[in-house]
């Protein structure tokens, strides 16, 4: 049923672009008071609802992939008593919002161990018991993210810098699930993710670590710099990263793994070799 009328909307910022949901609150009562009110055309829904249904409905199709993989991946991997780690990364939080709802929902009784200050905290503000590896060495399962996943599903991850983190808790885990939308999906590595692959060296050592890797390998191992701040960006374990761009080539990435953590001062790489169980891509 179409109403030509218009209502007022809570504005969360200035900028527009086209019907995107995340500039709006939701539909309020005209006699509320509300920070600035704006006419706009009703967007084409069968009826008002609650903000997060409404923001589900108007989702953009990528968010809606992301969210539909961690679904998916939560209700097929996630079961009572068990202790998970969780990952970090934009379609974590989508994970971490369903395992919410399961337990509140289930009343069931999980423990997460996260890779990331960032996963802790989304963690800590859904109310989700907090575990670390010292208490539970051993983990059921891990949920993560990844930059880009090829055929041998085979990884690149750390472009949000917690490639280190993350490596120890998959590797304590019984199983590594991972979640993503389509577009992290390639044939080879490299493919679609131009970033590079992470290296976390000491910070003394980056200089020797950028000149070794390219000598042997090729390409540019770049200092990552920080944004919003001057100098390198710093990762939770306080080193730094070099992103290695490697050529075109058909490489053997256990081989080139291995090889990299010998250079002294090499903390870990975001090369995830053999560690995958499962990986759910969600599509548009």
């Amino acid at each position: 049923m179409s109403i030509a009328c218009s209502c007022l909307w809570r504005v969360k910022k200035w900028k527009f672009s086209g019907r995107h949901a995340e500039i709006f609150r939701g539909c309020l009562i005209p006699t509320r008071d509300y920070l600035c009110p704006v006419k706009l055309p009703r967007p084409r829904l069968n009826s008002f609802g609650p903000t997060s249904q409404v923001h589900q409905r108007i989702m953009s199709p990528v968010e809606y992939a992301k969210k539909v993989a961690a679904v998916k991946a939560v209700d097929e991997h996630v079961k009572n008593n068990y202790v998970i780690g969780v990952g970090s990364g934009s379609t974590i939080v989508y994970a971490v919002e369903r395992l919410a709802q399961r337990v509140k929902d289930e009343n069931l009784c999980i423990v997460c161990v996260p890779t990331s200050y960032q996963a802790r905290q989304l963690i800590v503000d859904h109310k989700l018991q907090l575990g670390d590896l010292n208490i539970y060495p051993k983990l059921d399962c891990a949920i993560d993210g990844a930059d880009e996943v090829d055929d041998n599903m085979t990884l690149i991850k750390g472009g949000g810098g917690c490639l280190t983190q993350e490596k120890i808790v998959a590797s304590c885990a019984k199983q590594l699930i991972i979640i993503g939308d389509e577009s992290k999906e390639s044939h080879k590595l490299g493919e679609k993710y131009k970033k590079g692959i992470p290296v976390e060296v000491i910070p003394m050592a980056y200089c020797p670590v950028q000149l070794k890797i390219e000598a042997m390998y090729g390409g540019t191992a770049d200092l990552r710099m920080g944004k919003m701040k001057a100098g390198p960006l710093v990762t939770d374990n306080g080193n730094f990263i070099l992103d290695w761009k490697f050529p075109a080539s058909d490489f053997d990435w256990a081989s080139v793994n291995t090889a990299i953590k010998m250079i002294p001062g090499v903390v870990e790489t975001g090369l995830f070799v053999n560690m995958v169980t499962k990986v759910f891509y969600g599509t548009a």
